[in-house]
């Protein structure tokens, strides 16, 4: 349904079944009113008889009156009627009868009024009657549409809160924790000999997860080597994999802080053989990692994102610092000789080295990509500012920006119609700080890195159909994928779009996606819509294979459930990054 951006109607070609396009009984049916901003309508059946309507102009008004008094033999004529239901019908004057009048038509006319009389006394009735059920009848605004389908069970909330991320989070923790009791019982002996090896193992594993680059062409691989052919499962395994990496990251992270401290704990319990510089070390690596992995648990990192960001990196660099010192010492000192080798011919033979030099590469590596670049700031509302960065890019892609060079880095969907296009754009919603200054102190250039991180629209390559809804400033991360590929269709449910986001972003909608491949849904002039019978409607017109959400928590919980009990393949929002 296109809203606001463009009143011209869909193709009939491309129309589900049971569209119709019944602007009065969709308006009486409270699905909100059908004009030029309006001309696709998903199944909502007509009623059999007309809606009553209050409005006198309308021309439903007094439908069951009207039906009634249709229904009466009124073809003799009667005499003016009083509409007055308190009174009673006064009964007719007698007509005057001319002199040359015989009494048998005196006696017909007689006989004609008094059925006059009589019909119009049954006439008025009707009308009192009808009258009376027209009073009762309300006509209510439009209002939020009752959300369809069943409720999601406890079963199917359990499936979506035991995801793919806690799957391997969980799947990591346990490998590590089994090795950890094993070692500690004694019984892995290459453990406890090289545990050094499993603490910057895990460790390196985490940051390669958060790694621009390294996902980069993670994702690369997986869209060019599993691109349509592969069965629906396999695809759909590969995005939720990709997607929850997240999962492997936390999980290597909080493995390597568990070998950590276990390794800190063996030095401590040998403290008469092991020098204390290297036990310190060890402490303070130790301190530095539980904040950095403390400090990214989800109900700080969501409502606290400074102290998150400030934490997790400046610590966690501090903790960098320390393992490197770690190692070096743990390494340097011959505990049966109690003496210092600084010479460094073991330490390029151990694996520890070269774990915690691959630490520090991946780290610095995305920094090496950090520009200062030119913006210019679009505000059409005081709830968005829309940012406008040189150069193209490739769907599913997010970029971070700043106003620092390395502090406050914010993260965002970026639009594009491809990589040749002349520039590309960031939809930034009023939601904190960061974004109000956006707003009421419009930058001139930011810090962003170059090199820009994957997300799950990225996979969309991988579907021969497929929808992309997203609700508000959800548009910024799904609409590239609608405007460079044709078999994606867009679902965008917002409040006054055009004037909220702008010429900009709507322009680009009504040049870059087809009316066939489009619903444009205005919440302020059809109210909120049935979400989940609206998309159910285009999955199945669409013949879609995949539904990629990006919306708010509660919207993206509705149609993760909806999804789910339906059956059909969804992957919704992340705040995981």
């Amino acid at each position: 349904m296109d809203v606001g951006f463009h009143p011209a109607a869909r193709s009939s070609a491309m129309a589900p079944p049971n569209v119709h396009f019944d602007s009065a009984n969709d308006i009486e049916k409270g699905n909100g009113p059908v004009d030029s901003y309006a001309r696709r309508d998903f199944a909502y059946p007509s009623p059999s008889t007309p809606f009553p309507s209050n409005d006198p102009l309308s021309p439903n008004f007094g439908a069951t009156a009207h039906n009634n008094i249709s229904a009466l033999n009124l073809n003799t004529p009667i005499p003016p009627l009083s509409l007055d239901s308190t009174k009673e019908t006064p009964a007719p004057e007698p007509l005057p009868t001319p002199d040359s009048a015989s009494s048998e038509d005196v006696k017909e006319k007689k006989v004609d009024e008094a059925q006059a009389v009589v019909l119009a006394t049954l006439a008025n009735e009707e009308i009192k009657k009808a009258t009376a059920e027209v009073k009762h009848v309300e006509v209510k605004q439009p209002t939020a549409t009752p959300q369809s389908g069943p409720q999601a069970t406890k079963w199917v909330k359990f499936l979506l809160f035991f995801n793919t991320y806690r799957k391997l989070f969980t799947l990591v923790v346990i490998l590590n924790g089994v090795g950890l009791l094993m070692a500690a019982l004694d019984k892995f002996p290459y453990a406890r000999k090289n545990n050094g090896a499993f603490i910057l193992g895990n460790l390196l594993m985490a940051v390669m997860m958060r790694n621009e680059l390294f996902l980069r062409g993670v994702f690369w691989v997986v869209n060019k080597a599993l691109a349509k052919w592969p069965p629906l499962i396999i695809r759909l395994g590969a995005t939720s994999v990709l997607q929850h990496l997240g999962g492997v990251h936390s999980g290597c992270a909080v493995s390597g802080l568990a070998w950590l401290i276990y390794r800190v704990v063996t030095l401590c319990m040998h403290a008469a053989i092991n020098h204390k510089a290297v036990i310190a070390t060890g402490i303070v690596t130790n301190v530095a990692i539980i904040i950095s992995v403390i400090s990214a648990f989800p109900w700080i990192r969501n409502t606290h994102h400074n102290i998150f960001e400030r934490h997790h990196r400046f610590i966690g660099w501090l903790g960098l610092l320390a393992t490197w010192v770690f190692v070096l010492l743990g390494n340097a000192y011959d505990i049966e000789r109690r003496v210092w080798d600084w010479s460094g011919h073991e330490l390029i033979q151990l694996q520890d080295f070269y774990f915690v030099l691959g630490m520090t590469i991946f780290i610095i590596l995305p920094w090496t990509f950090t520009r200062k670049v030119k913006v210019d700031v679009e505000i059409p509302s005081n709830k968005v500012a829309v940012l406008r960065f040189e150069r193209g890019m490739q769907q599913g892609l997010l970029g971070r920006i700043s106003r620092t060079s390395i502090m406050e880095y914010h993260a965002f969907g970026i639009i594009s119609e491809g990589k040749d296009a002349k520039y590309h754009y960031m939809v930034c919603g009023v939601q904190g700080d960061f974004t109000r200054g956006l707003v009421e102190n419009p930058p001139t250039h930011l810090w962003t890195r170059e090199l820009k991180f994957a997300g799950v629209s990225n996979t969309s390559t991988l579907y021969k159909r497929g929808i992309r809804i997203a609700t508000g400033t959800g548009i910024g991360a799904a609409l590239s994928t609608c405007l460079q590929n044709k078999n994606w269709f867009l679902i965008w449910i917002g409040s006054d779009n055009e004037k909220t986001f702008g010429k900009t972003i709507a322009n680009m909608i009504e040049n870059g996606i087809e009316p066939e491949r489009r619903i444009l849904w205005d919440t302020k002039k059809l109210k909120r819509p049935d979400t989940m019978k609206l998309l159910k409607d285009t999955y199945d017109m669409w013949g879609a294979e995949v539904v990629f959400i990006t919306s708010n928590l509660q919207g993206n919980t509705q149609m993760m459930e909806g999804c789910k009990m339906l059956g059909i393949p969804a992957f919704g929002t992340l705040w995981d990054f």
